[in-house]
Formats: structure tokens, C-alpha cells, sequence
């Protein structure tokens, strides 16, 4: 049970009415987390723009959710680890994609650099050693990529530590922090049997 209150859309009035308009009109519902965070509409205004400003950024949308499941997990966030695991898959990860993202890992070598960099922003609290700014650098990152990739750290800490202190109620197909193997299947030995246990 949330410890903060879930503001619900259908009475909300003014500024707060107007904000959770726009989510349902952009994500066809509004997500608890919305609903925590709906308790300030200045709060929900200011997180509602930031994360639209940075959709229009210069980090593809597979790499924003890897970034954002690299930060959810090193912080325990099982909301936004769920919300991730299936918006990341509507972004084009696979499976074994958001695993490796959840340990801050990638295939493609400039993802890569970009989500150890969040790695350390987020260990680090932003004091990151000069090799970690090379490393970024020498895997193709630019500047404007290294801000971006830090905005999205912070963008992502906000809404764990939301989430954390609310104890959002996870509207999404739950994900668990520190359940990083995928659920092993055996198949079944019945002859013609195609089910998996």
C-alpha cells in the first residue's frame, strides 16, 4: 500500500486536472507514480516537462530505458524497474537487452559507455573520476551526449526515490531489484508435450 497519497485523476481540478489529461492522452492511462507525484502539480509539471525535453535529445529511446533500468536497479526501484522492463521492450530491447541493462551492460559499445557512465553518476553522486569521462569519450560519446546521459540519471533518481519513499503500488507486470537471471524453463519430457514447466 502506497504511504503517499494517490491523487485520482477523476477528481483532480486545475492544474493538477490538466496535467493528468495530457499523460492519459500521451500514455492512454495515468501510472501511479503520476498519481504520487500528481499530490504537487508543480512537481508533476516540472518531472512531466524535464522528461519530455529530454525525449527530444540526442539519446536514442532503446538508450534512454537502458539508462533508466542501469539507475533503477543500482537503486532498488521495483516500480521503475517494472514501468522499464516493458517500456524498454516497446522501445526495441529484447529481453537479454534489459538484463545487461540492469548490470549496466550493452552489446553496442557507445550504450555501453553510456550506461557505465550512469553507473558512476549514480554510485558516485556526480564526483566521477576523469577515466570515466575518457571512457565515455574514447567509446564515441559527445558532450552533449555525456549531459544528456546525466539529466537522464537525474531524472531517473527523482522518480526511484519517489517511488522509494511512497512505495508506489506497481501498475506494470512486476519486475524485482536484484532478479537479474531470466526464470528457467524445462521442457517436458511427455512425448509430443510442447508445454514448458
Amino acid at each position: 500500500m502506497n504511504r503517499i497519497h494517490q491523487t485520482d485523476p477523476n477528481i483532480a481540478s486545475g492544474k493538477a486536472k490538466q496535467l493528468f489529461d495530457g499523460v492519459q492522452k500521451a500514455l492512454g492511462f495515468v501510472a501511479n507514480l503520476m498519481r504520487v507525484i500528481g499530490n504537487s502539480p508543480a512537481a508533476l509539471e516540472g518531472y512531466l516537462g524535464l522528461n519530455s525535453a529530454l525525449s527530444h535529445g540526442m539519446l536514442p529511446a532503446p538508450l534512454r530505458e537502458q539508462i533508466a533500468l542501469t539507475v533503477g536497479e543500482i537503486n532498488g526501484c521495483g516500480y521503475c524497474l517494472s514501468a522499464h522492463t516493458l517500456l524498454g521492450s516497446k522501445a526495441g530491447l529484447s529481453q537479454d537487452d534489459i538484463l545487461a541493462a540492469r548490470r549496466a551492460t550493452a552489446t553496442n559499445d557507445k550504450s555501453d559507455a553510456a550506461l557505465k557512465l550512469a553507473r558512476s553518476v549514480t554510485l558516485q553522486r556526480g564526483h566521477i573520476a576523469d577515466t570515466d569521462l575518457h571512457a565515455a569519450r574514447s567509446a564515441g560519446l559527445n558532450d552533449a551526449e555525456i549531459v544528456e546521459v546525466v539529466q537522464h540519471v537525474a531524472l531517473n533518481i527523482l522518480t526511484n526515490y519517489t517511488n522509494n519513499v511512497a512505495r508506489t503500488v506497481i501498475d506494470f507486470p512486476e519486475v524485482k531489484p536484484g532478479e537479474l537471471e531470466p526464470v528457467a524453463t524445462e521442457t517436458c519430457a511427455t512425448a509430443g508435450c510442447a508445454c514448458a514447466h
